[in-house]
């Protein structure tokens, strides 16, 4: 075989179909605004999807001009072409179209921040080098203004040889007009290369390029030169064993005994600063309300009380401002539930509807008020800089436990729900910092536990004064305690073992303070609803259908028909409101009494002796089970299953569970028990909803799997303990 045969066609040259006329990237730094301007100019007409194989996110919109229809993909912020995370790994990938089944980007849209031309220019360059037509969008210019730094932009784009800047406010629309025709104009054009930044990187890849029969680009041979032999090498060619020696060679010519990236960064800085000099003039700084509330909070202490202010406005927010509108939803679940019952009469298909789908649906739409509120609030703080502040300012303390100052803001949101909470890792560049993040989330007391400590904390905690607090209420500020410091080993533990790895140096830069975009922030904000509700919504629903189907089936004849008749004999001997209360009464009875015999009550007896040594009856594990898509609804199955009604207030409830027995008459809720069952409920995962966004944010089976049985097993030890050192 021939050295030309062994070559092949880099990925990036083949042809894959998409949607648009063409594609083009949209690449800068973080913090550049370059997501901001992505939304403005796609607007509404965006889609979200992962790329192959990972969980990083993909957003992908959609710029119509005149002749001609362009794909904007918005790609993770990347400080290089040198990727040190995931997120940039993937951006660098796109680019260079070294992604499976993502077709390469015909043209680059450089986001560059005004502001801070230092780093963002060293990006630019490496784009320049690249087979692909580019056109810089500069943003920023206001706060450029107000940090006393001009920008000569007809010298800058001199200095980038001759390739368009267009300068551009994303938060007022200024100068979007003009970039939507530079982009246009990229349709078919050719790549500028009339900068050479590094000659010496161009000469050895000419070099290498008459090496390989000139069957790779220029551009693919100044790729391999700088990454050599790697695990993306075969993206670009299938090199001979001459053709690997050349490389080897002019790898030695060009670095030495330097590492490459210091090589490159040395050369492409001083091309920077040379250039800073021609194009950006300093200017007296105007002392705005933004540059003094930057520097007041730029100092430790301003900052940390500030970032607790936030946090608790924030906490308060999710965990209180979204009960109304949950208690709303939940309300109109209930009524629109009674409604179909109602109207389609007694029968599977009637509870299907009523309390499969009605309330599958339910349990769904009632997490939307927390996710929004949530993701508000994180886009609101993003947008505005803050955010960067709360996550430096927290990293020395979360740094202790093996997580970064950015796991700050997912743990305290996880008080109110796990689910926005582990959405809320987003913000974590790090891949073992965000999945420890994810795993530790759901150990946080969320409101979903709250019904099932208040009911065993009333029923079975004396209320007695332990100094200036309340017995009651030191138990619960207990399990909110006992969830923090599991949630932190957890953290830790996973960190030293099936996510030890070196910890990546954190680097962010400290954004001046400014104004969210309105329309950002709704697009956004409409992208994360929409995420939850296709995906994550899905499994809920499914599995909330499942236990449904498992409480109702099968039904007994039997059972039903006993009910007619005692109904009817009760017509007979009472009437009013003592009839109504018997009618309820037989009701509770006959639902009891179907809930034990069908195949939920059959599990729970079947799985007795298992949860017999944390002293648990075929009761409490049924209800367990039935509490695996929510939490809450133990209530509910307890209710019925004690004959109560599923509508139970809490005293007639703690009543019935207080006079639970077990065969030889001793009681069932005993204090150890309870104790055991609420270490249970603050370790055990049972929320379909969290392990679906678990599946969701990680991509794979294996975590949400690896997380319930995990804290499975740390609630089922602790409430055995607890039960059998409190009997003896």
């Amino acid at each position: 075989m021939s050295k030309s045969s062994e070559v092949r066609i880099p990925a990036n040259e083949i042809t894959v179909k998409r949607r648009a006329d063409v594609s083009i990237a949209v690449v800068g730094t973080p913090n550049s605004g370059k997501s901001t301007l992505f939304n403005r100019l796609t607007g509404l007409k965006q889609r979200i999807g992962n790329y192959p194989g990972v969980t990083v996110e993909r957003h992908i919109g959609t710029l119509k001009t005149n002749d001609a229809v362009i794909e904007l993909v918005d790609l993770p912020g990347t400080h290089s072409l040198t990727p040190h995370s995931l997120e940039e790994r993937i951006s660098v990938d796109v680019i260079l179209g070294r992604v499976e089944g993502t077709a390469a980007p015909d043209g680059v849209l450089a986001v560059l921040d005004a502001s801070n031309l230092y780093q963002g220019l060293f990006l630019v360059q490496q784009l320049l080098d690249l087979d692909l037509p580019v056109v810089v969008a500069m943003t920023m210019g206001d706060a450029a203004i107000r940090s006393g730094i001009d920008v000569d932009v007809a010298a800058l784009q001199d200095a980038l040889g001759g390739v368009p800047v267009v300068e551009v406010v994303a938060t007022t629309g200024s100068g979007l007009d003009e970039l939507r025709v530079a982009i246009a104009a990229m349709r078919g054009a050719a790549a500028s290369r009339e900068l050479v930044v590094w000659p010496e990187l161009r000469r050895a890849a000419g070099e290498f390029q008459q090496a390989t029969d000139n069957e790779l680009s220029l551009r693919v041979c100044e790729r391999l030169i700088l990454e050599g032999i790697s695990e993306h090498t075969q993206n670009y060619a299938r090199l001979t064993e001459s053709q690997t020696a050349n490389l080897v060679s002019q790898r030695d010519k060009l670095f030495g005994m330097e590492p490459p990236i210091a090589v490159e960064a040395r050369i492409r800085y001083a091309w920077v600063r040379d250039t800073l000099k021609k194009v950006q003039r300093s200017a007296p700084r105007l002392q705005s309300w933004r540059t003094r509330l930057t520097a007041f909070l730029n100092q430790p202490l301003p900052g940390t009380i500030g970032l607790f202010l936030v946090m608790a406005v924030v906490f308060q927010a999710v965990f209180a401002w979204a009960t109304p509108v949950m208690d709303l939803i939940d309300s109109g679940t209930a009524v629109l539930s009674g409604s179909v019952a109602a109207a389609l009469g007694e029968g599977a298909f009637s509870s299907l509807v009523a309390d499969g789908i009605v309330a599958g649906v339910g349990s769904v739409i009632i997490f939307l008020p927390q996710i929004l509120i949530l993701f508000l609030f994180i886009i609101l703080l993003e947008d505005s800089g803050y955010l960067a502040r709360a996550a430096y300012l927290m990293d020395r303390a979360m740094h202790s436990v093996g997580l970064s100052g950015q796991s700050i803001i997912p743990m305290i949101s996880s008080f109110a729900c796990a689910v926005p909470g582990i959405m809320a890792t987003r913000v974590i560049p790090n891949r073992r910092d965000r999945i420890a993040t994810i795993l530790a989330a759901p150990f946080m007391t969320c409101s979903a536990r709250l019904p099932v400590y208040a009911l065993l904390i009333a029923a079975f905690v004396p209320a007695k004064q332990v100094g200036f607090m309340n017995l009651q209420g030191l138990v619960l500020f207990g399990l909110y305690l006992f969830g923090i410091v599991m949630g932190v080993l957890t953290a830790l533990l996973i960190r030293k073992t099936a996510l030890r790895g070196p910890k990546p140096p954190f680097a962010l830069m400290l954004p001046e303070f400014r104004r969210p975009n309105l329309q950002t922030v709704f697009i956004q904000l409409l992208g994360r609803a929409k995420v939850f509700l296709y995906r994550a919504g899905t499994v809920i629903f499914t599995v909330a259908v499942i236990v449904w189907a498992l409480a109702y089936f099968p039904r007994s004849d039997s059972i039903g028909a006993e009910a007619e008749q005692q109904r009817e004999a009760a017509s007979y001997s009472v009437s009013g409101p003592e009839l109504e209360a018997e009618y309820a009464r037989i009701e509770n009875l006959a639902a009891a009494a179907q809930l034990e015999q069908s195949w939920l009550g059959r599990a729970g007896k079947a799985v007795e002796p298992l949860f017999k040594p944390l002293g648990w009856d075929w009761r409490v594990s049924a209800a367990v089970i039935a509490g695996f898509p929510a939490r809450e609804v133990v209530i509910a199955v307890l209710g019925t299953v004690y004959a109560v009604g599923d509508e139970a207030d809490e005293q007639t409830l703690s009543g019935r569970l207080k006079a639970s027995r077990w065969p030889d008459g001793s009681s069932v809720f005993t204090l150890p028990m309870v104790i055991g069952l609420l270490i249970f409920y603050a370790c055990c995962l049972q929320c379909a909803a969290t392990l679906a966004v678990i599946r969701r944010e990680t991509n794979t089976w294996r975590w949400p799997v690896f997380a319930w049985v995990y804290m499975t097993t740390i609630g089922y030890l602790g409430a055995m303990l607890a039960f059998q050192v409190g009997s003896a």
